[in-house]
Parts: C-alpha cells; sequence; structure tokens
C-alpha cells in the first residue's frame, strides 16, 4: 500500500448551485448570499477534488449547529455517502466526474431549524468554503413535516406572500391596513435566527414549531427578554414611532437586528404584523387574524364588566377591557403535544397583555379548542377563549347616599368576539373566519361548547393576573352561566344608532338613537345617550357630549332622537392624541311603566378622503417607472404636519415626504422614481399621516416582467 501525505484527498471548492436548489426550495426569495433550504428535502451540493475520488477515500459532510456542535449531543451531524441516515439526515452521490462529485443531502423533516454550518473532511483534511453556513427552514411543502400544508394556493398565501393587510376598525366599520411583511428582504432572516438563539431554545425544541411559535411570541414584545418591540398605549410617543405610523415589519425587523435593542412603539396589530413576518420567514404558515369586540378578561370568569355613570358615560374604572378590534396571528401545524384533533390553526399572540408562565406569551392554543370549549388545553386556550366568547355586563353605577352603588343594567351575550377576519387567500378581501373559532350564536353546540368551558373554569380560584389588585370583583359575588339571549321584554324595546351624515372630521357629527316598541300601548322612555372618543383598547380618552330625554310612544312604533356634536368639541382632543380615535355612542333607555332597561352601545370611525396612486399597470425588471401619489383635502380643516409614507417590496425602500400643512381644497403630489428588482405583482402601500388624521392609507399593484 502506498500512501503518502502529497496523494491524500483535498476539497479544492464547493457549488452550493444556489439557483437550482432554492427554486426547488421555494426560497428563491430571500435576500441573503448563503444557501437557505428548507427541510425534509433534498438539496445538491457540487465538491470539486484534487483528484479523482477512489473506492478507499474517506469523504464526509459535517453539518453543525450551535456554538460548540458535538456529535453526542445531534449538534453535529457527519454523513458519509450511501451509509445509513443519521438522525433522519441521508446523503448519496448522484455523479463521479473527474474530480467532480454531485451530492444530494436531505435532511431529517423534524431536523431543528436554524444556521448549519457545512464543513467537508476528506481523509484527515477539512475544508471550510466560505458562505459555508446554511439555514434550515420548517417546510410546508413536506408531507413528514408537521407544518405540511396540502393546499398550493394556501402556502403561497400564507408562506410565501410578502404583503398583506390588517383589518381595524370597529365590528361595524371595518376596514383594511395594508402592510409589508417583507420576510425575504435583507437582514429580516438574519433576525429571526438571531431570535432564535435568543429564545434559548434546546435542540429539540427547534424542531417543534409549537415551541417556536410560542417563544417567538415572547420575543416580538420587548416585555420581558428585550425582544423586538415595545408596546405603548400611552398616546405619547416621544422618542419612538407612532404605532400608526409603521407600515410594514421590514423597518421594524431591520432597526432591531442592528441596534439589539427593542424598537418603539407597537400596539396589536404591529405586534401581529412582525409575528407573522417572523413565523412566514422560519416557514411556518401563518396569518394575521382581527376580531372586533375583543374581550380582555382579566379575572377568567368570561365576564367583562363596563361600567356606565348616570349620564350614560362610559368609565374607566374596570380592570377587564373590550377592545374595538384586537390582531393575533394563527399558525399551521401539527400538534404532535396534545390528544388527536387539534391540529391545524393554533392562535398565538405576541401583544404583551398578560404573562403566562412567567413570561408575557401567548399560545399556540388550537383554534379547534377554543370551538369546542375545551379550555384546559395548553396554551393559554382559556385566554383565548374569553377573547373572542365572553359575555358583556352591563353595571349603573349611581350615587346612594355619597356613595356608589352598582345596578346591573343588561348583559349581552352575543356581543364579543365578532367577524373574525384574515386575508382571503390569494385575493385582496376579508375573509370571516368566525366559524372556524365558534358555533354560531344560539346554536345547540354552542350552548355545549359554552358549558364544557365553564366547567373548566372554576368560580372559586379566580385570582386577577399581572398583580392586578381587583376591587371589583365582589360585585357580582355570584358568578353562573349567563343567559344565552337578552331577556324579551315586555314592550319589545329596542335601540339602534347610526350616524345620519357621514362623518368628516371638522364636521358636526350627526348621529341618530332610534327607539322602538313593538308591543301596542302607551309607553314612556327615558333616554339617555351619550358620545365620547375612545381608544381602540376601550379606553375613553374624551366625552363630548350627551342627551338625556323623555319621549313617549304608542307601541308598535319607533321615534328617532339626533345626537348632534360640534366640531369644537373634539377637534382639540384628535389633534392632540397620536392615535386613531373611534366615536363611541353609548344609550339606556329605561320604560317608566315596566321597569324595563336597555342599553347598547357603538363605535363609529373618521371618514377621509382618499390617496390615488397613478403608475402602470406593469413595468420591466431593471427598468425606471414613475410613480405619483395625490391627495386632496376634501375636508373643512388644514391637516397640519403631513407626513406620506410610502414602500414598494422589490421596488424601492421605504421613503418619507414632509409634506407641511394641507389646506381645504388643497391638492397634494409626490412623485417617485421606481427601479422594480423583482419579478411578479408587487405592491405599492402608501399612508399619509397629519396631527389630525392618523389612518389614512391605500395600496396598488403592479406587475413586473422580464
Amino acid at each position: 500500500m502506498f500512501s503518502n501525505i502529497e496523494n491524500s484527498l483535498k476539497v479544492t471548492g464547493i457549488d452550493f448551485l444556489k439557483s437550482q436548489n432554492t427554486q426547488q426550495h421555494h426560497t428563491d426569495g430571500y435576500n441573503i448570499k448563503n444557501l437557505v433550504v428548507r427541510r425534509g428535502q433534498p438539496f445538491q451540493v457540487q465538491v470539486s477534488l484534487n483528484r479523482e475520488l477512489r473506492a478507499t477515500d474517506k469523504l464526509s459532510l459535517r453539518f453543525g449547529i450551535g456554538e460548540n456542535p458535538m456529535k453526542n449531543r445531534g449538534s453535529l451531524l457527519s454523513l458519509k455517502p450511501e451509509r445509513e441516515d443519521f438522525n433522519g439526515w441521508r446523503i448519496s452521490m448522484v455523479k463521479k466526474n473527474g474530480k467532480e462529485c454531485l451530492l444530494s443531502v436531505t435532511s431529517s423533516p423534524s431536523a431543528p431549524v436554524g444556521k448549519y454550518n457545512l464543513h467537508v473532511k476528506t481523509d484527515a483534511n477539512i475544508y471550510k468554503p466560505e458562505n459555508g453556513v446554511i439555514y434550515l427552514l420548517f417546510n410546508p411543502w413536506c408531507e413528514e413535516d408537521v407544518v405540511y400544508l396540502a393546499n398550493e394556493a394556501q402556502k403561497k398565501e400564507y408562506v410565501l406572500n410578502d404583503t398583506g393587510c390588517i383589518y381595524v376598525g370597529s365590528a361595524y366599520s371595518i376596514y383594511d391596513r395594508p402592510w409589508n411583511f417583507g420576510q425575504f428582504e435583507e437582514y429580516v432572516l438574519d433576525a429571526c435566527m438571531y431570535l432564535l438563539d435568543k429564545s434559548k431554545l434546546s435542540l429539540s425544541e427547534r424542531r417543534d414549531p409549537a415551541s417556536v411559535s410560542r417563544a417567538m411570541s415572547a420575543l416580538v414584545n420587548a416585555n420581558d427578554d428585550n425582544g423586538v418591540l415595545l408596546g405603548s398605549w400611552s398616546g405619547n410617543y416621544v422618542g419612538g414611532t407612532s404605532p400608526m405610523d409603521w407600515i410594514g415589519s421590514v423597518t421594524i425587523l431591520q432597526k432591531y437586528y442592528k441596534t439589539k435593542k427593542p424598537v418603539r412603539y407597537g400596539q396589536c396589530w404591529v405586534f401581529a404584523g412582525v409575528l407573522n413576518t417572523v413565523m412566514r420567514c422560519l416557514g411556518v404558515p401563518s396569518r394575521c387574524v382581527s376580531t372586533f369586540d375583543s374581550a380582555h378578561d382579566t379575572e377568567e370568569n368570561l365576564r367583562v364588566d363596563i361600567y356606565l355613570n348616570e349620564k350614560g358615560e362610559k368609565l374607566n374604572i374596570s380592570f377587564d377591557s373590550v377592545w374595538n378590534f384586537h390582531v393575533w396571528n394563527d399558525v399551521w401545524m401539527k400538534r404532535t403535544d396534545l390528544p388527536n384533533g387539534f391540529d391545524g390553526w393554533q392562535a398565538i399572540d405576541s401583544t404583551p397583555q398578560e404573562q403566562s408562565q412567567g413570561r408575557f406569551q401567548c399560545g399556540p392554543c388550537p383554534v379547534k379548542a377554543v370551538r369546542e370549549g375545551d379550555v384546559y388545553l395548553p396554551f393559554d386556550s382559556k385566554f383565548v377563549y374569553a377573547e373572542v366568547n365572553a359575555d358583556r355586563v352591563y353595571w349603573l353605577v349611581r350615587k346612594v347616599n355619597g356613595r356608589d352603588k352598582y345596578f346591573k343594567i343588561g348583559t349581552e351575550t352575543q356581543a364579543i368576539g365578532k367577524n373574525i377576519s384574515t386575508k382571503a387567500v390569494g385575493q385582496n378581501r376579508r375573509e370571516d373566519i368566525t366559524q372556524e373559532y365558534k358555533y354560531p350564536e344560539g346554536s345547540k353546540e354552542e350552548r355545549m361548547s359554552m358549558q364544557r368551558a365553564y366547567s373548566f373554569i372554576r368560580p372559586s380560584g379566580l385570582v386577577p393576573r399581572s398583580g392586578y389588585a381587583s376591587t371589583v370583583q365582589t360585585l357580582g359575588g355570584n358568578i353562573q352561566p349567563l343567559v344565552l339571549k337578552d331577556p324579551v321584554t315586555k314592550t319589545g324595546l329596542h335601540l339602534e344608532i347610526t350616524n345620519t351624515e357621514p362623518l368628516h372630521p371638522g364636521n358636526p357629527l350627526e348621529m341618530a338613537i332610534t327607539v322602538k316598541v313593538s308591543t301596542p300601548g302607551n309607553w314612556t322612555v327615558d333616554l339617555t345617550g351619550s358620545c365620547q372618543m375612545q381608544y381602540y383598547t376601550g379606553k375613553v380618552q374624551a366625552n363630548l357630549g350627551t342627551t338625556k330625554e323623555t319621549i313617549n310612544l304608542e307601541g308598535p312604533s319607533e321615534m328617532q332622537i339626533p345626537l348632534k356634536i360640534a366640531p369644537d368639541a373634539y377637534m382639540k382632543t384628535l389633534s392632540s392624541v397620536e392615535d386613531e380615535v373611534l366615536i363611541l355612542v353609548t344609550a339606556i333607555a329605561e320604560v317608566k311603566e315596566t321597569n324595563d332597561k336597555l342599553t347598547k352601545e357603538t363605535s363609529m370611525r373618521f371618514q377621509y378622503p382618499p390617496i390615488t396612486v397613478q403608475m402602470p399597470e406593469t413595468a420591466k425588471l431593471y427598468n425606471d417607472f414613475t410613480c405619483a401619489l395625490i391627495f386632496k383635502n376634501k375636508l373643512n380643516v388644514t391637516l397640519e404636519n403631513c407626513k406620506l409614507l410610502v414602500e414598494g417590496l422589490g421596488i424601492f425602500k421605504m421613503t418619507t415626504f414632509e409634506q407641511g400643512d394641507i389646506m381645504p381644497g388643497r391638492i397634494m403630489k409626490s412623485e417617485i422614481i421606481c427601479t422594480p428588482t423583482r419579478l411578479g405583482e408587487k405592491k405599492i402601500v402608501a399612508k399619509l399621516i397629519s396631527n389630525q388624521i392618523k389612518g389614512i392609507s391605500t395600496e396598488k399593484a403592479i406587475t413586473i416582467t422580464e
């Protein structure tokens, strides 16, 4: 046997065959030098050697993950061609051609996700390629992966779509905010890998999307681990960006990755937008889910108490709250840690509301468990269940001998968790997914689910969370399952709240409360109506006006009582807060003859003039085109300190135009020269922010061709 050192086998180069591998793995969108592949699916590498390969030569590929990879910990995999697989990985020789050999590597469909360092060992030599770090992601295209999603259109939407919209507003006026997820943009994947390392998940936890999504729900908020976003609902965002001013996740994740410090500030749709980006980026199918009239039940008693004063104005004294809308995420996976029947969508939430196991994290909670009332299942299913199913109990607070007395004036059982919404697959429209979260109100299944949920929520063990010392608990000492329908009153009393004119900032707010009685007879009704401004979290910002009338109705009939608010009553408040505010109208009606009481509330949003986008419908790759943004101020007020934010993924980076003040009737026009760098349908998203108005946004698509 002659074996001399000069003749030992050495690697002279490696080609990661990036363009063919990334196309097959649906990872060609990532803006990164390294190879990005998905687990459980083969990829090829071409190895160049200093001589032909002989039968006696030893050649192995070594994949290491983490700081100090070791074989016995499973963090170092040494793969030899044609040997049995190792930890579910295997490697085979596709072809040998002189000094070149083409190898195919298939990772395990349950491999830990993350960054792997590849070295090639030949005889006694180790070759370390440049850019030898390979990113391994979850794989919804692989049937053995627990995140497997069969439907192609859904994968395109929930994994590959880097734009979308998030539904906000109130149950009676839902609108969409365009959002750029941007999971393929520069540094976004690196930011996600940094979060994975920061999560301190063990290797085996990194195999499991349930552990990864729970960890990410904790890390997207900054509350206990220096995560991505600091939440603030203060209305004053000095020293940061107002939550209303973001139009996508890219700037946030890039800034976080660069500074490694929490970015200021987020509110629920921002948290959900960023978490959606992170999950799609890691390869877990994910969608943003908005619930209208979402309960934040701090006591886990499935009941939210709302207190009104004698003018019918809502008081900020309850620890519970009802958010006009709340946004979280659903991620798709098989739950191998749970009994059968809970696979599919799982709710996760990174808005810091309540602690779970000592950290601000929430989920994954099976959506099916919420529907069936199986609220004993991990994680946080009681909290998610209450968000969409709690009952709303109204109390009137009256002074009696100088002390506050509480009178129960109504229970609404169908008022929480309405119009649960997400963006439809492949279309820019709202899809209502309420039926995935709950059975139809009042159906037999819904009653059974409700009873099942109550059986797991023990009234005796109710402890307020998050260190709230709740003084409110003694009020309704008897906690029992509440009536399923509003009791039918003797008079058939019914209330409706509408706006009689469009709600334009700067104009009077013209609304009306309609009182109906359906039973024959003469009825005297005391009506109290109040108009307030509130944040989407349900917190009241200002009282704008009230009305009190006694009306006589001869049933069956109805009467409309106007409620009008002058611009002076609200314009100052509107300009002084940095959030978008809603108009809350509350009505209380009391029938003198029968003592029937009824309460009703509606939140409405202001209506704004639109932004128009002018640009061609198609453009060629790398060929410039012009995009013009036009806005006409059709309101009766000057919009002060206007800023126009524009972003187009694959077209141009986030740009801000300072527009100064725009007087009534004035037209603003801005132009951008765009250079498309990616093929396919791309979107331009624009948003106009001023002191008076925070929420005018628009989007327009353009198709980029070769």
